[in-house]
């Protein structure tokens, strides 16, 4: 399945360098974002190259001929038509079928594009996505340096899930809550312990490469060093999260211990422990009660205030709705209001056109 994203290649410029050259502007509207790519011809042949050496083959498309006798700087023809061949280019990989050379790395490194463009068919990116679906199980390490900084973003996204989740899981109010916000948090930890794993075995792997001298997307020391920083960071704070996790869980049992001793004192009878009610403090509706009628006069009340709370919510989402409707009604007036005010901008111009032509006359 193709990408959503529409490329599309409108305009060019001349770069203002001492040798100058055509710039192509690349035009890139993603479901969420628009932005532009400036790339030479030069960039466009090393991407063909990318291309066949990953896949294995060629595009179904050629790029433009390069021009031995005329520049582009110099010829407005020469380049409109390179400017077509090579928007025709970049079309026909992006809306294909064969996703096997838009799902590559040099692409979307090409077009900057990020992450959650990349096909979890291809032969890069699905080990990327088989380490997180199935560990072991044919997860080969990230070993594509490209790929590596995606997943590597993607785990921070799981690090960061899992702490809303933490979060979420301390303001619950109820143990059903609770006990979901664990669940999703839980799930976060273990991708990303997962992730973890997968990206360390690939940089050992890069680093073997780059110290035998092999061919391949080679990283520096310096670079290598770095992302060690970052797996070591990243392990630093899932251990953390998950060791907060657990000791939630563990507050939990203790307090869910605690009160069920507490609630077989207070109601299975008189001769385990006094009930503790003070008779000076009782009301009209407690006074006839026994613990248990207490007690579920408590839930009663309890549900009474979720309810009132539930109403409270409705109106004031009704509220937040009807703002928002106020603001673009308001934004919609103050577009009539400015096509009015060009509108009179413009007969008071012909009003004074008018006039000058009648005192002319007269």
């Amino acid at each position: 399945m193709a990408p959503q994203a529409e490329i599309s290649i409108p305009n060019t410029a001349v770069s203002g360098t001492a040798k100058p050259h055509t710039i192509y502007n690349i035009s890139l509207r993603l479901p969420l974002r628009s932005f532009v790519v400036q790339k030479r011809y030069s960039d466009f042949l090393s991407l063909h190259n990318g291309l066949t050496d990953q896949v294995g083959g060629p595009p179904p498309v050629e790029l433009p001929p390069k021009s031995w006798f005329s520049r582009t700087v110099s010829n407005p023809e020469l380049t409109e038509d390179r400017r077509k061949g090579l928007e025709n280019y970049l079309r026909t990989i992006n809306e294909i079928d064969d996703s096997r050379w838009r799902t590559t790395s040099v692409w979307r490194t090409f077009l900057n594009l990020p992450s959650s463009f990349a096909d979890k068919t291809s032969s890069k990116g699905g080990a990327f996505y088989s380490v997180l679906s199935s560990p072991g199980a044919g997860g080969a390490p990230i070993t594509d340096p490209v790929v590596w900084l995606d997943c590597h973003r993607d785990l921070k996204t799981q690090l960061h899930d899992a702490r809303l989740n933490l979060t979420n899981r301390d303001q619950a109010s109820t143990p059903q809550k609770q006990h979901e916000a664990s669940a999703a948090a839980k799930s976060c930890l273990v991708k990303a312990g997962t992730m973890i794993t997968a990206l360390e075995d690939g940089l050992d792997k890069i680093q073997k490469v780059a110290d035998g001298g092999r061919g391949g997307q080679q990283l520096g020391d310096g670079e290598i060093r770095r992302r060690k920083d970052l797996i070591a960071s990243a392990r630093k704070d899932r251990d953390g999260l998950e060791n907060l996790l657990n000791a939630m869980m563990n507050k939990s049992k203790l307090d869910s211990t605690v009160a069920s001793i507490q609630d077989k004192q207070n109601l299975l009878g008189p001769n385990l422990k006094p009930s503790g009610r003070v008779l000076g403090r009782e009301t009209t509706e407690t006074r006839e009660l026994d613990n248990h009628g207490i007690l579920q006069l408590q839930r009663q009340k309890m549900a009474d205030q979720d309810q009132g709370v539930e109403e409270l919510r409705k109106i004031v989402q009704r509220q937040k709705e009807l703002g928002i409707a106020i603001h673009q009604e308001l934004e919609v007036q103050n577009e009539m209001l400015r096509m009015v005010d060009e509108d009179a901008d413009r007969v008071q111009n012909k009003v004074g056109i008018a006039k000058k032509r009648i005192g002319k006359i007269s």
